[in-house]
C-alpha cells in the first residue's frame, strides 16, 4: 500500500513490543486508525510525540495489517491541559467518547472538528485562569454535540412518549421532565427515571446543541455548579444505555466538585 498523509487527534497510545507505540487517532476521513509508531518509546526517536491529545499530521504505509508510521509532525499539542485536574479529565472524557463512537476505517464527519474546538476551549481556559465550572460545562455540551454527530443523539424536542413538544415553560417550578435511557426525555416525573429535570435544567440542556456555551449577558456562565453536575448524570445515563459504557474520565471530573 502507497504512503499517504494523515491528519487527526491522538486519543490514545498503548506499548507495542518493546520500543515502540500503538496509536489510535480520530480522523475526518477514516474515523479511528490504530497505527503503529516504530521506535517511539526511545527517549530521542524523531516519533516521539505519538501521544495523546496531540494533533498530527502522519505519514503512514505498509502492506497488508497495521500500518506504520514513517513521519510525524505535531501541529499542536494539548499537554497544557494536565496543569489542572478538571481540564485534564474534561478532555480524556471527550476522548473517550470518541473511541466508543467512532468506527474504524469509516468516516466520522464533523467530529475531529468539534472535539478539536472543545479542547481549544479547555486550553484557554488554562491560559486565562478561568473558573473550574467552564471545563465541567464544556466537557457536558462537548458530549452532547459528540453523541449528536456520532449517531445518538439525545432527543429533546419532543416528549418520547406522547409526541408533546418539549417547550419548558420558564418560572414554572412545578413542572418536571424525566429521562427514560431507552426512550428520551419525557414530560412529568416518572418513578424510576434515572434524572428528572425542571424547566430550566431542560431549556439549559436545549441550548447546549448551539456551538456556544450558555451565558448571561455578562459573559458569566449559565446555571450554577448542581445544575452542570445533574445535567453530566443525564448524560452518563445516555451514555450507559447506548454506548455500553460511560467514560471513566467523568468519575475524575466529579472529584473536582462537590456532590452531585
Amino acid at each position: 500500500m502507497p504512503e499517504q498523509s494523515v491528519e487527526g487527534l491522538a486519543l490514545s497510545s498503548k506499548p507495542l513490543g518493546e520500543n515502540d507505540r500503538l496509536l489510535t487517532v480520530l480522523t475526518d476521513q477514516e474515523g479511528l486508525l490504530r497505527l503503529a509508531v516504530p521506535g517511539a518509546r526511545r527517549p530521542k526517536s524523531s516519533l516521539a510525540g505519538a501521544v495523546p491529545l496531540a494533533h498530527l499530521r502522519l505519514q503512514v504505509g505498509g502492506g497488508s495489517g497495521l500500518q506504520r508510521v514513517r513521519q510525524l509532525k505535531t501541529l499542536h499539542n494539548y499537554s497544557q491541559l494536565g496543569q489542572r485536574l478538571e481540564t485534564l479529565s474534561a478532555a480524556q472524557a471527550l476522548a473517550e467518547l470518541c473511541l466508543a463512537l467512532v468506527p474504524t476505517g469509516t468516516p466520522a464527519t464533523g467530529i475531529l472538528g468539534d472535539v478539536l474546538m472543545q479542547l481549544g476551549r479547555l486550553e484557554e481556559l488554562v491560559r486565562g485562569h478561568g473558573p473550574n465550572l467552564e471545563a465541567l460545562a464544556i466537557a457536558v455540551q462537548g458530549s452532547i454535540h459528540l453523541l449528536a454527530l456520532g449517531g445518538y443523539a439525545l432527543p429533546m424536542a419532543e416528549c418520547s412518549r406522547t409526541g408533546e413538544p418539549l417547550d419548558p415553560p420558564i418560572g414554572n417550578w412545578d413542572w418536571r421532565c424525566s429521562l427514560v435511557p431507552s426512550e428520551g426525555l419525557a414530560i412529568g416525573a416518572i418513578p424510576g427515571a434515572r434524572v428528572v429535570l425542571n424547566a430550566s435544567e431542560l431549556a439549559l440542556l436545549q441550548r447546549l446543541l448551539r456551538p456556544a456555551l450558555p451565558r448571561k449577558r455578562d459573559g458569566e456562565l449559565m446555571g450554577p455548579e448542581a445544575v452542570w453536575l445533574h445535567l453530566l448524570d443525564l448524560v452518563e445515563s445516555w451514555c450507559s444505555e447506548h454506548l455500553g459504557r460511560r467514560p471513566r474520565a467523568f468519575k475524575l471530573l466529579r472529584m473536582g466538585f462537590g456532590p452531585s
